[in-house]
C-alpha cells in the first residue's frame, strides 16, 4: 500500500511545479516593463516659467502663437512607430487629474481646451530609424483673450509598432504598451482663486459598482489640489445616516467636474428621499455643500441590477479554480496508480524467485 506520507509529497510537488509556472509569469512581465525602447524629451521655449520642470510650463499672452517640439529617441535595433496626440486634462472618478485619456465629456465652464489650441504639425503617427531620434511639433495658437488663468493638457507617446520590446512571454497574445505623457501648461494673466459647486446628485454606477455620484465642479482656470471630501447621506423621511465616505488628496483640474461616487459595496441602493451634506477643504479654502436628492424605485431596481457587487464570485475564476483542482486530482490518480502497480509488479517478482 502506498504511504501517506508519500502520498502527501506527490501533492505538494504537483502543487509546487503549478505555482512555479506562476511566478515565472509574473517574473515575465517584471521583466518586460524595464525594457521600453525608447524615451521622449521637450524642448523648452524661453517663456518656461519655471526652468526646473520639465514639462511646458509656458507663460502665454492673448493672440499668441508658438511651436513646441519634442524628440522621440529609439534606443532599439529596429525601426519604431510612435503614435501622439493633445489631450485636454480634466479629473477621473478616482479624484486624480487624468492627462493620459481623452474624455468626451467637459465641464460647461471650460472656455479652452488644450487639444483645441495646440495641434501637431503634421502626422499623429511617426517612424523612429534604429539607434536614431525624430523631433515631433506641435502649434499652439491663443485666440485674442481677456481669459486669466490656467489651461492644461498633456502630450501623449504611445508606441504601436507590432514588435514591442515588451511582449510578455508565456500569456498569450498580451502585450505591454507603453507610453508617456509631457505636461502642457499655459498660464495667461493673473490666476483666479478657486471657486467650486455642486452639480447633479443622484444613484448611478461607477465601474459597475452602485452608489450614490456627486459631480464636484471646479469652475474656475486653476488646478485645486490636496483636496479632502467629507460626505454624510441621511434618509429624509427617518432621519437615518445611510452612507458615509471620505476621500483625501483629490486634485482636480481646471474647469472640470469630479464625479464623485459613494459606492454602497453590497448594500443594496433603496428608493427614497435622501439628503446630502458635503465638506470639501483644503488648507487654503473650504466648502459646504447641501443637496436634497431622490432615489427612485426604477433607478435603484436598475443600478442594483447592472451592479457587479451582488453578482457573487467571478464566474472565470471558480472555473479556473475547478480546472486546477481537477488537473492536480488526475495527477495524483494517475501517480498512485503507476505506483501501485510497480509494488505489485515487484511483489509478484519476488514471489517468482
Amino acid at each position: 500500500m502506498l504511504g501517506l506520507k508519500r502520498i502527501r509529497l506527490i501533492l505538494l510537488a504537483v502543487v509546487g511545479l503549478i505555482c512555479g509556472g506562476l511566478f515565472s509569469l509574473g517574473d515575465n512581465v517584471k521583466a518586460a516593463s524595464n525594457n521600453v525602447g525608447y524615451s521622449v524629451s521637450a524642448k523648452l521655449p524661453s517663456n518656461q516659467i519655471n526652468k526646473q520642470n520639465s514639462f511646458f510650463d509656458l507663460r502665454m499672452n492673448s493672440n499668441q502663437t508658438e511651436k513646441l517640439q519634442v524628440k522621440v529617441y529609439n534606443v532599439t535595433n529596429e525601426d519604431i512607430t510612435v503614435k501622439t496626440a493633445i489631450h485636454t486634462a480634466w479629473t477621473s472618478s478616482a479624484g486624480t487629474i487624468n492627462y493620459v485619456t481623452s474624455t468626451k465629456t467637459f465641464d460647461p465652464s471650460l472656455r479652452y481646451k488644450m487639444s483645441d489650441i495646440t495641434k501637431i504639425q503634421g502626422k499623429s503617427t511617426i517612424t523612429v530609424p534604429a539607434k536614431s531620434s525624430k523631433t515631433v511639433t506641435a502649434n499652439v495658437k491663443i485666440p485674442k483673450t481677456n481669459f486669466n488663468g490656467v489651461i492644461l493638457g498633456g502630450w501623449y507617446f504611445q508606441r504601436t509598432d507590432s514588435k514591442v520590446t515588451g511582449t510578455v512571454k508565456g500569456a498569450g497574445n498580451m502585450k505591454s504598451q507603453y507610453s508617456y505623457v509631457i505636461g502642457m501648461k499655459y498660464t495667461l494673466g493673473k490666476v483666479p482663486n478657486p471657486s467650486m459647486s455642486l452639480g447633479k446628485v443622484g444613484a448611478g454606477l461607477s465601474n459597475y459598482h452602485r452608489g450614490v455620484i456627486a459631480d464636484v465642479r471646479n469652475t474656475t482656470a486653476v488646478m485645486i489640489p490636496n483636496l479632502k471630501t467629507t460626505t454624510t447621506i441621511t434618509n429624509r423621511d427617518g432621519g437615518k445616516v445611510v452612507q458615509k465616505a471620505k476621500q483625501e488628496n483629490v486634485q482636480m483640474a481646471p474647469n472640470t467636474t469630479y464625479a464623485y461616487p459613494m459606492l454602497y459595496g453590497k448594500t443594496a441602493l433603496e428608493a427614497g428621499h435622501y439628503h446630502l451634506h458635503m465638506v470639501v477643504k483644503n488648507t487654503d479654502h473650504e466648502w459646504v455643500f447641501d443637496r436634497d436628492f431622490t432615489i427612485t424605485k426604477a433607478q435603484a431596481n436598475k443600478y442594483n441590477k447592472n451592479s457587479v457587487d451582488n453578482q457573487g464570485p467571478n464566474i472565470w475564476l471558480l472555473v479556473g479554480l475547478g480546472a486546477l483542482a481537477m488537473l492536480i486530482l488526475v495527477l495524483l490518480i494517475l501517480l498512485i496508480i503507476y505506483l501501485i502497480r510497480r509494488k505489485r509488479r515487484k511483489d509478484e517478482e519476488e514471489e517468482e524467485k
